[in-house]
């Protein structure tokens, strides 16, 4: 899973343009699923066909595949770029990141501003807004304007690295690690007796708006709902109301969002087969794919999987894979357990 996830954040996948990142992931789908497609927008559908009962449910298991990152805006008359964000950017990590822009070719540039020698004293202990940086690629001018344009896109370079134990950090971990958990979680579906049949969706656009999980959901109409994406990890400055431990098991959500009595199915599970799991109380929308499938046509209740990450939307995000695999087999036991009379857990 690790290596999978090493070449999944290598590829393109800036929210609106995830083609190759789609293409991976098909890819990656294909040896694991009964059927692999994918739509217009990109987001890829790997369908695992359980034993078919006419009661047994649809289940759509949802996790984005979209990176935040940068768009061209303007190029100025010495051949610097200015930017405009791609989803919700940390402005703060951007100066001196090395990034690549995708022009007509694609150049290897760094996140500039004016060094602190040539500020004043009052600007030098200000934060650098965005407007007032830009990307220089190290070219003449006219040979910047020959091969790029505005409306290029530009993904920051933060390849994975493994750290101590099992974490890992780099970018678009957010939530390319959910979709390798969907791998993770097919593999483990091999090992088991079940009766639904299982969707995948590897989505798009979930940083600018869940806008694919919910042509998913109108796509595939499923029955029940599994979201899969990450939360806040523990950090030393971080409240502890709203962070996790990053080594005592994935995140299970509850409030409005999540369907009470599918979360209580879920966390039961965890408990019958020994699963460490913590628990976040969302008490409104969570931002993620979640949201937009619960409400999507005629509505589906929806559970939401989560996993500890820290240093989020950033180039370092940091995980443990081990929630990885512990969440593929949750998911796993968790759907192996909807047989007859699952449609009782709905209500409550």
């Amino acid at each position: 899973m690790k290596e999978f996830l090493s070449k999944l954040i290598e590829e393109p996948g800036v929210s609106g343009y995830e083609e190759k990142a789609s293409q991976y992931v098909a890819e990656l789908f294909s040896a694991y699923c009964d059927e692999v497609n994918t739509d217009p927008f990109y987001n890829v559908y790997g369908i695992k066909r359980g034993s078919g009962q006419e009661s047994a449910p649809r289940v759509m298991v949802a996790a984005h595949m979209d990176e935040i990152g940068l768009m061209v805006k303007d190029i100025d008359d010495m051949g610097f770029l200015r930017f405009t964000s791609m989803g919700g950017v940390d402005q703060r990590i951007l100066l001196t990141q090395e990034v690549t822009v995708h022009g007509k070719e694609d150049l290897k540039g760094i996140v500039a501003a004016l060094p602190p020698h040539l500020l004043s004293a009052e600007e030098a202990g200000k934060a650098i807004k965005m407007k007032d940086l830009v990307i220089d690629l190290g070219l003449p001018a006219d040979r910047v304007r020959e091969l790029v344009e505005v409306g290029d896109l530009i993904r920051f370079n933060s390849p994975l690295v493994s750290m101590q134990g099992s974490f890992v950090n780099g970018k678009s971990i957010d939530d390319r690690a959910g979709v390798i958990m969907q791998v993770a979680l097919m593999k483990e579906l091999d090992k088991l007796k079940y009766q639904a049949e299982v969707c995948c969706a590897a989505t798009v656009q979930e940083e600018v708006g869940t806008r694919g999980a919910i042509i998913g959901t109108y796509r595939l109409e499923p029955d029940i709902g599994i979201a899969i994406d990450v939360t806040h990890g523990d950090t030393p400055d971080a409240p502890k109301d709203f962070t996790h431990d990053m080594n005592k098991g994935i995140v299970i959500a509850m409030g409005p969002n999540m369907h009470p009595g599918l979360t209580q199915r879920l966390k039961d599970t965890a408990k019958e087969y020994g699963i460490a799991y913590q628990e976040e109380v969302v008490p409104g929308m969570t931002g993620t794919d979640a949201r937009s499938m619960q409400i999507s046509r005629a509505g589906v209740p929806t559970v939401l999987v989560q996993i500890p990450l820290r240093y989020m939307h950033t180039t370092v995000e940091t995980l443990n894979m081990d929630h990885i695999k512990e969440g593929a087999r949750l998911i796993a036991l968790f759907i192996a357990s909807l047989k007859e009379g699952w449609q009782e857990w709905l209500t409550y």
